[in-house]
């Protein structure tokens, strides 16, 4: 073992030496887990949420806003008030993120099961919001905005911070070190480790927006900032470039966790919903702007996507292979790549790399070959974080060996084991929305995703498709305007599991609108399955007032009534008095669209093309 400082991260180097060792004693702690809880059974249902935020600091005076990287001195103060308010901590807790200015929050225990839980779900996040306001200064916010609209800008942070293209972690030509988390030494070493492993820097192209003066081709000049002319090299024509894992790790996002009641529903509610990834892709799309420029995507997904590569360039295909690589289609992040329920083996049609050792290792000791594979998937990954006391570990009563790879493989849905000595049972977490401005589309999401986790279970349903037209829909999905432009692949008859006509004869390309709305005599739609099972129950007036406010939110959003808040985003900025139709987003553009995006959320701002009539609470 390595001589590293108790409880300090391994350096990259120091994880390659274990990386034999943290694999093998991964499998057998999943081993352990899944022996041991194979048979459990949850029949109280629950579920939670995790919000990610951005600290912001405004000058009213300059009309600038900026990143605040803050993080580590914020998180102390959060924390203290866990320890000291219990009842305050059943109800809020923190944690960091990945960046500096970055922070999140959950409840501090999960909903159940009754529909009322979901009258309580928009006040805990302003709650949220609010508590972590008591310790910012007067010109400081706290902001759920997907992508900080001017990252990686000039001036675009306080302290005032410079990139160092030659040398550091980044090594980026517009991030710099300080934008990583200061609070937590792993997420430094994960940013090492991705760049060490893939042998290179990042190479993050997304495409301009087309706007009237926007140049033909678009190509800025990067040679300038350093670092040997390698910006210039890797940028693509038309293309917004980026060179840092913190473009897309840095982004915030959305995320759902919820139970099910045994191994066999979790695996079954994971293929399910990963037909509604996409979906909600397009329908929470919140991210427009990249590095300053307006950009033809309304998604986070590719930056994300692209952050987290760390193949090697034989793994990528680039190169030829080294000893011991395997030629591997997707990095760490991207969309499910392997179905775990028994049903959903028919549309496995995506290649899965795997060391057969894993494989055989699972399965010997009872594993089933379906959930071995995905497993198997898993650790065809080396690890790229963990702490010095996570290596040699007790295999019976810790899972840290098997975290430090599941927790870092990044997928649109994961399959997560209960803990190690916990009586929590087997979770599902969906993972792909981006992060909303207000806590009411916040709230709404969340509680989508468990309207459609409750009403797959009680219809029944089936919306699998291969999966390699999901991952189609995943790039369609976050495109521009993607909610009324674009169609997705949807199982044509969601409430039959008839196997009785080829496969691409069960599914065909649908709207957002058909998919979520239904359509007459083609389709029978979400919302009206949803309200379907909503009058099945006996539920009281507020709760129905609250599910259908919901409702009302993507109803609208996928008929076109309703701006997402990335069209809403592009519209501001389109519209603004200083924009020069250049698709550049401006330092006092970006003030103005975080200033107003700052008053909407706390309701001091209303803002009918994303709610319609319906006013949000005032919180200071």
């Amino acid at each position: 073992m390595p001589q590293v400082a108790a409880g300090a991260s391994l350096t990259w180097e120091e994880t390659k030496e274990v990386s034999e060792y943290i694999k093998h004693h991964g499998i057998l702690q999943f081993i352990n887990l899944y022996k041991k809880n194979k048979d459990t059974r949850d029949d109280e249902f629950k579920w939670g949420d995790e919000i990610e935020y951005m600290i912001v600091k405004f000058d009213d005076e300059e009309k600038t806003a900026k990143t605040l990287f803050d993080s580590h001195n914020l998180m102390p103060k959060l924390n203290r008030k866990e320890l000291v308010d219990l009842e305050r901590t059943a109800n809020r807790l923190w944690s960091y993120e990945y960046s500096s200015y970055q922070i999140e929050s959950k409840p501090g225990k999960p909903y159940g099961a009754p529909l009322a839980e979901f009258n309580k779900v928009e006040t805990n996040m302003l709650r949220r919001r609010v508590e972590a306001r008591e310790f910012l200064k007067p010109d400081e916010s706290l902001l759920t905005v997907t992508s900080f609209p001017r990252l990686g800008c000039s001036n675009f942070c306080y302290p005032a911070a410079k990139p160092t293209p030659e040398e550091g972690i980044n090594a980026s030509l517009f991030l710099p070190d300080e934008a990583i988390c200061q609070g937590l030494d792993r997420m430094r070493a994960i940013s090492i480790s991705v760049k060490l492993r893939r042998n290179q820097g990042l190479s993050i192209n997304i495409p301009i927006y087309r706007d009237k003066n926007v140049a033909v081709p678009f190509r800025e000049d990067l040679v300038a900032l350093g670092s040997d002319g390698k910006g210039q090299r890797e940028a693509k024509d038309d293309h917004v470039y980026m060179d840092a894992a913190g473009f897309g790790l840095g982004c915030c996002c959305l995320q759902t966790t919820l139970l099910g009641r045994d191994i066999i529903q979790a695996r079954e509610l994971y293929d399910q919903l990963t037909a509604f990834c996409p979906v909600m892709v397009a329908l929470t799309a919140a991210a427009p702007v990249f590095r300053g420029y307006l950009t033809d995507v309304d998604s986070r997904w590719i930056v994300t996507r692209d952050s987290g590569d760390d193949r090697t360039p034989g793994e990528r295909g680039v190169e030829p292979l080294k000893e011991d690589e395997t030629l591997m289609r997707s990095g760490r992040y991207g969309a499910v790549e392997w179905y775990l329920s028994k049903e959903g083996q028919r549309y496995n049609d995506l290649p899965l790399e795997y060391d057969k050792k894993w494989l055989n290792s699972l399965m010997d000791n009872g594993v089933d070959k379906i959930l071995a594979q995905h497993i198997a998937h898993l650790f065809a990954r080396d690890c790229i974080s963990i702490l010095s006391t996570q290596v040699y570990i007790d295999d019976e009563k810790r899972s840290d060996c098997f975290e430090s790879i599941q927790g870092t493989t990044w997928r649109s849905m994961r399959f997560k084991p209960p803990p190690a000595d916990s009586d929590i049972g087997w979770r599902v977490e969906f993972r792909p929305m981006d992060i909303q401005i207000t806590d009411f589309e916040n709230a709404a999401a969340v509680c989508f995703i468990i309207l459609l986790a409750k009403i797959i279970v009680h219809f029944n349903l089936n919306t699998l498709i291969p999966l390699s037209k999901v991952e189609e829909n995943m790039m369609r999905a976050q495109k521009r305007d993607a909610v009324n432009k674009e169609k997705l692949w949807f199982r044509k008859d969601i409430m039959s599991h008839a196997t009785d006509q080829p496969i691409d004869q069960e599914y065909g390309e649908f709207s957002l609108n058909e998919i979520i709305n239904g359509k007459q005599g083609h389709f029978i739609g979400i919302i009206p399955l949803i309200n379907s099972y909503i009058d099945s129950c006996n539920v009281d007036t507020e709760t129905r007032s609250t599910i259908q406010q919901f409702l009302n939110l993507f109803g609208g959003r996928a008929s076109g009534k309703l701006l997402t808040d990335a069209a809403w985003m592009r519209k501001q900025i389109i519209n603004h008095p200083d924009y020069k139709e250049d698709a550049v987003v401006s330092e006092r553009i970006n003030y103005d669209l975080l200033k107003s995006i700052d008053l909407i959320a706390r309701g001091h701002q209303p803002c009918p093309d994303l709610f319609g009539s319906h006013l949000l609470p005032k919180i200071p």
